[in-house]
């Protein structure tokens, strides 16, 4: 006696492969969510107390990084500029300037200002700048070109796969350590002898593939 019809074992395949198909659709979305802007904040412009243009003071001004990151060279945090330093020069230009009211108030008061980080990684994540800038990572790697930036955002996801695959292979983002903070410098265009000096640089300053969880996660 058969007790469910014929096309119930139609229906069973169905839906066996509807569920892969489904799972497999969702793994998908839950993937690209975590990759996108929305999850990493690549991209996006953040609201700060002063609409602060990179553009202007690296590109147009031709300000060095470390005349406001005075820590970035021996330090794990660059460091965010005091008001002093705005004061340095707005104290003599733009002085009246309706948008630096807040400087002015904050060397006024001697209140810090409240910036809103772009770049900020996990309290679990481990990062040292210094190090970086010893074996020779220019500023662009991470950060992108900033002299092109009217309002700073994040250039890279900054996500783990992202750190790893520069720590796989380091060799490929190496530049000479004078060329750190040169923000348009570009290895040569031809390829063999751009892989010649980054594997001479990568000798030179000693650089290992570090992949190892206690590198960052200490």
């Amino acid at each position: 006696m058969q007790i469910f019809h014929r096309s119930t074992n139609t229906i069973a395949k169905v839906s066996i492969f509807g569920s892969i198909f489904f799972l497999a659709f969702f793994a998908w979305i839950y993937s690209t969510l975590l990759r996108s802007s929305y999850v990493t904040g690549q991209y996006v412009v953040k609201k700060q107390p002063v609409p602060f243009s990179h553009e202007h003071h690296v590109r147009g001004l031709g300000i060095d990084c470390r005349y406001c990151h005075t820590s970035v060279e021996r330090s794990s945090f660059a460091g965010i500029p005091p008001t002093e330093t705005c004061m340095n020069c707005h104290r003599q230009i733009w002085t009246n300037a309706e948008m630096l009211e807040p400087v002015r108030a904050s060397y006024r008061d001697n209140v810090p200002l409240q910036w809103t980080r772009i770049h900020d990684l996990p309290d679990f994540v481990y990062f040292n700048h210094s190090i970086h800038i010893a074996k020779g990572i220019g500023c662009v790697t991470c950060h992108g070109q900033v002299d092109r930036m009217p309002l700073m955002f994040q250039h890279a996801s900054l996500q783990m796969e992202w750190c790893l695959d520069c720590h796989r292979d380091p060799a490929k983002n190496v530049r000479p350590r004078e060329e750190v903070f040169n923000l348009s410098w570009q290895p040569p265009a031809d390829p063999r002898r751009a892989q010649a000096l980054q594997a001479r640089l990568a000798k030179q300053y000693d650089i290992h593939s570090l992949t190892s969880c206690s590198t960052c996660h200490r």
